[in-house]
């Protein structure tokens, strides 16, 4: 039953708010995944960037697509949690480093073992609107984990002014997307991640994007 939930919530609600109500312009969809395994980045001003991404998906990969989410936000409570995990999908994950003895990545491992796709943002927690935050190092763990699986980088525009940090009504205004090329691991981590901010840094100021006021 929660396949079905997440097909109607994703499949029908979702895309009717995001590419109806707001509308998307999108850019270079085509290196959109079009299946897993892969890892899609970027950058994190609202809760609507994960609605923005997943309305991308294809419709046959919506199953297999997971929001990596932080728990300590969306597991406060057993009716919240029970929607993340099987209506949102989501792979929760400690921000909060405790002892355990799961490893923190452990699901999302699994999920790219199993072919899926996993959302991931390396700021770590929503910033300012149309402003990227220092990229946390997290994702270059995963990508040396998994070296052969892409990286898509993705830049968001709009998404902090419609649904800002703390708001929970939206502002109509449209939403741009810009999807870069694959990414993959090089070797070495800090130049890793400087070319993961280098990406997302250029995709937002080549976008060609609205600025909003």
């Amino acid at each position: 039953m929660s396949n079905l939930y997440r097909i109607l919530f994703y499949g029908v609600f979702i895309k009717f708010i995001v590419k109806v109500i707001l509308g998307l312009n999108i850019k270079n969809l085509e290196n959109f995944p079009k299946e897993g395994p892969a890892v899609i980045i970027a950058n994190h001003n609202s809760h609507l960037d994960t609605m923005i991404i997943m309305s991308l998906v294809p419709f046959k990969q919506l199953l297999n697509t997971h929001p990596v989410a932080s728990m300590e936000y969306f597991m406060q409570n057993r009716i919240f949690s029970w929607f993340s995990i099987n209506v949102v999908g989501i792979i929760p994950i400690q921000r909060l480093i405790k002892k355990s003895k799961e490893h923190p990545f452990k699901r999302i491992y699994e999920a790219l073992s199993n072919d899926e796709i996993v959302i991931y943002f390396p700021e770590g927690s929503r910033g300012e609107p149309e402003e990227l935050s220092k990229l946390k190092s997290g994702i270059s763990r995963i990508s040396q984990e998994y070296p052969s699986i892409p990286i898509v980088p993705i830049a968001i525009n709009g998404a902090g002014k419609v649904l800002p940090k703390g708001k929970i009504l939206l502002v109509p205004l449209t939403c741009q997307v810009l999807v870069g090329s694959s990414i993959y691991w090089e070797g070495e981590r800090e130049m890793f991640m400087k070319r993961l901010e280098m990406t997302l840094t250029t995709l937002i100021e080549e976008g060609d994007f609205i600025q909003w006021e």
